[in-house]
């Protein structure tokens, strides 16, 4: 093997960790956007680790696999671990419980380092956009490192079996490999964030080619001896370039792409600056860069990025703010400062104090395990606690006369005597679970054909059709038990925040392009099924427009009715400026309610509609959601919306019961008599309970 080239030692290196810790920290605090500074680690931990293993490989001709990961748990493990513990203190004592599970199943895939496909995963649901930033999700940079450093050295294994069989240089082959995982990455990024942005940015596919141009750089940075001035200009260009990346990209152009290209630059700039023996002249950026103040804060960059984030968060918590005030935001820094410090001296010190006397890599690897293990724990027994009361609150809700949901309405005596109990569904689950009823059964955004379910009595002579947006999809429990109680075929067919509508409409700012082409599939796909009504909203509230019928509805409602298919359309419900889960947690239930004429009309926009086809009936709950001009968010000790504007699955079947009357009239069909509806069950119930 070849002798590897002794590489020299970059105090510029440390102080650039020290500026894109830095940058991360103030862009989140204070402007909530990218900074670049997690794209500089990523492009860092690529440049470091590909020349420390190719160098072992040019060395030893080999790759000591084992010492090399447990290296890198004793130094990576401890420090997250004990963050990630912090954090589920941190929840408990200060946010709601409606929070609770998300933070646990994100400290989870933080402890087991696949955060960054939990959090893609669950950002490209539009049904839980609403959820709240969780202050364990910056970890998922850490993921897609994790994931690097487990794939890495087997490459470059690989690379060092091709170079002996090539009889070629283990430096040459492993930069044209490296190489075509730059080429392949970069080219998967651009279409990926061009495609699907939201999840191109935690996908570790989209991110690998800014290790990989680290790992490439690596690979002939020893080669670079710029003239002084052009070195200069370099170094200067990728600095200022770096500190004003987030103030130009912002948040509104799609990430990573073509953006992530200004960081990777900047930070490849000053690398490239700081090489060959004449680097870091007097005025050079580099030579800035390796002064100690900053050489001293990239010691402590990495536990300074672990912090930041849940101080951050639990500030806003605290104080209820958005954004933190200069004040409020140096006071997030100065205690991330000193959270990194202690974490650093205290955690890694003691860690690296017992690893010298004990060298084997068995002590290493237990050092950094050891840490994730009771944080592990703490998040499952918290979970089973969790799930326990979940079960709790479920047998309970099976009294009607304890949990009547809507048909507390229908009775005041049963109102007047409601018993006060947990709230069901519980607060912690009722997003997910609510989605998954339906997530097999619905299109997401970037979908364009149509996803359709069948319910109810496939035989039957009467079918339904459930079309439109989640605001249709969030009356499927009420629907449901009314196609089961009349025996009626029900076919779902709804897709994210795509109304049944021949308008162009617009989502996350852009033309919805996929919503035309679903809406276009629908319509051929009603022509074939046929049904005999389809079950679509009326009108559209918002908090800002108010309540109104886009025209495009009533073109819809027009062509079924060519097509000899009835309409009913239910009246939209009612959205509030805050998640109702997280408010019932906070405040007492009946605090939890927001003024109908803040979303909605005072008189539904439909009733007087001119040229309404004859083929479509209206329907109207607002009523069962909405008490004098106040809408609640717990009704008959049922959460009525599992975020500000969706309905829960609990409330929503509990709703079928007064809805019963009014789609039955709208079909043309009578009340059937044979089995007693719920309301009729409570008050056998009730006065059974009080003879």
């Amino acid at each position: 093997m070849t002798a590897p080239t002794r590489p020299r030692h970059r105090a510029d290196i440390e102080g650039l960790r020290a500026v894109a810790a830095v940058l991360i920290a103030v862009y989140h605090i204070w402007f909530g956007t990218v900074s670049g500074g997690v794209d500089v680690f990523l492009l860092l931990t690529g440049f470091l680790i590909t020349g420390s293993l190719v160098r072992a490989m040019e060395r030893d001709g080999r790759i000591a696999f084992g010492a090399f990961w447990t290296k890198l748990v004793k130094r990576l493990f401890p420090a997250g671990a004990v963050v990630l513990g912090a954090v589920l203190v941190m929840t408990y004592l200060f946010f709601p419980r409606s929070q609770w599970m998300t933070v646990i199943d994100d400290v989870r895939a933080a402890v087991l380092y696949y955060g960054n496909w939990h959090l893609a995963t669950g950002s490209v649901d539009y049904m839980a956009d609403n959820s709240a930033a969780s202050a364990a999700q910056h970890f998922w940079s850490l993921a897609v490192q994790g994931q690097f450093y487990l794939l890495w050295p087997v490459l470059i294994t690989i690379v060092g079996f091709v170079a002996v069989r090539l009889g070629a240089r283990v430096r040459h082959v492993a930069f044209a490999v490296v190489g075509v995982v730059f080429a392949v990455s970069l080219a998967y990024s651009l279409w990926i964030t061009a495609a699907e942005p939201v999840w191109a940015y935690f996908d570790t596919g989209a991110r690998l080619w800014e290790l990989a141009l680290g790992g490439m750089l690596a690979l002939v940075v020893h080669r670079v001896n710029m003239p002084g001035t052009l070195r200069m200009i370099a170094g200067w260009l990728g600095l200022a370039g770096l500190v004003l990346c987030g103030l130009v990209i912002g948040d509104s152009i799609p990430y990573p792409g073509y953006a992530s290209l200004w960081p990777t630059i900047a930070a490849l700039l000053i690398i490239v600056a700081g090489a060959g023996e004449a680097a870091n002249g007097r005025f050079s950026a580099n030579r800035l860069l390796g002064m100690r103040p900053l050489t001293w804060l990239g010691g402590h960059a990495y536990t300074l990025f672990l912090w930041h984030w849940p101080v951050l968060i639990v500030y806003l918590e605290l104080t209820e703010r958005v954004r933190p005030s200069l004040t409020g935001g140096l006071i997030v820094l100065a205690s991330s400062f000193a959270a990194a410090l202690f974490t650093t001296r205290v955690i890694e010190g003691g860690v690296n104090r017992v690893t010298k006397r004990y060298r084997a890599p068995s002590w290493s690897l237990a050092a950094g395990v050891i840490f994730i293990i009771p944080v592990l724990a703490a998040g499952s027994l918290w979970a089973h606690s969790i799930d326990q009361d979940r079960q709790l609150r479920l047998e309970l809700s099976s009294n009607p006369l304890a949990y009547p949901g809507a048909a507390v309405h229908l009775n005041p005596e049963l109102a007047a005597g409601l018993p006060d109990l947990p709230i069901h569904p519980d607060t912690t689950t009722v997003a997910q679970e609510t989605i998954d009823q339906t997530r097999a059964c619905n299109a997401v955004a970037e979908d364009t054909q149509v996803v359709s379910c069948e319910f109810g009595d496939p035989d039957s002579d009467y079918t339904i059709a459930m079309v439109g947006s989640s605001h249709v999809r969030h009356w499927f429990q009420a629907m449901r038990t009314l196609a089961d109680q009349h025996s009626w075929r029900l076919v779902t067919m709804t897709k994210n925040a795509c109304q049944f509508s021949s308008e162009e409409q617009v989502y996350r700012g852009e033309v919805y392009t996929e919503c035309a082409t679903w809406n276009a599939e629908v319509m051929t796909d009603l022509a074939e099924l046929a049904p005999d009504a389809v079950f679509t909203l009326a009108s559209l509230t918002d908090r800002k427009e108010g309540e109104h019928v886009p025209t495009g509805f009533v073109d819809r409602w027009r062509l079924l009715e060519g097509m000899g298919v009835d309409v009913i359309a239910m009246r939209d419900t009612p959205r509030f400026d805050f998640a109702v889960p997280e408010c019932t947690d906070r405040n007492d239930r009946d605090k939890c309610s927001s003024p109908k004429a803040e979303s909605m009309a005072e008189v539904p926009p439909f009733k007087d509609l001119p040229n309404v086809p004859h083929n479509t009936r209206f329907l109207d709950l607002t009523d069962y959601l909405c008490e004098d001009g106040v809408c609640h968010g717990v009704i008959g000790n049922q959460l009525v919306f599992y975020d500000t504007d969706h309905l829960s699955y609990a409330f929503s079947r509990s709703l079928a019961v007064v809805m019963e009357p009014q789609i039955l009239d709208a079909v043309g069909q009578s009340v059937p008599q044979s089995e007693p509806t719920l309301v009729d069950a409570a008050m056998t119930l009730h006065e059974g309970a009080h003879s």
